[in-house]
C-alpha cells in the first residue's frame, strides 16, 4: 500500500502544547560604556567636542561674534570679484597681442 491511498487512514498523533517561557533580555552595555555604565574617555571627549563646534556655528549663524562679520565676509567676496575680473582681462588683453 502506498501512503496516499484510500484504504489507509492518517496517524494521530497525540501531542502536547509547550508555552515559551520567555527568556530574561540580555543587556548590553553601549560600546562608549563600561560594564558599570561609565562612559569611556573618547565619548566624553566626542560629546565635548560636538557641543563645541555647535556653539560655535550657532553663533557664526546668528552674527553674534567671530571673526568677521557680513559687512566684511561682503566685502572680502567683493574684492575677490574684482580680482578675478581684472585678472581675466589681463589674460584676454594677453591673448589679443599674440
Amino acid at each position: 500500500m502506498t501512503e496516499n491511498s484510500p484504504d489507509k487512514k492518517p496517524e494521530i498523533l497525540d501531542a502536547e502544547i509547550v508555552e515559551d517561557t520567555p527568556t530574561p533580555p540580555v543587556e548590553v552595555p553601549e560600546p562608549d560604556y563600561s560594564e558599570s555604565g561609565v562612559p569611556s574617555f573618547d565619548h566624553v571627549r566626542d560629546r565635548i567636542e560636538q557641543r563645541y563646534t555647535t556653539s560655535i556655528g550657532s553663533t557664526e549663524l546668528a552674527g553674534l561674534g567671530g571673526k568677521e562679520d557680513v559687512a566684511s565676509l561682503d566685502k572680502k567676496i567683493a574684492d575677490r570679484d574684482k580680482a578675478a575680473k581684472d585678472k581675466l582681462a589681463e589674460i584676454r588683453r594677453a591673448m589679443r597681442e599674440q
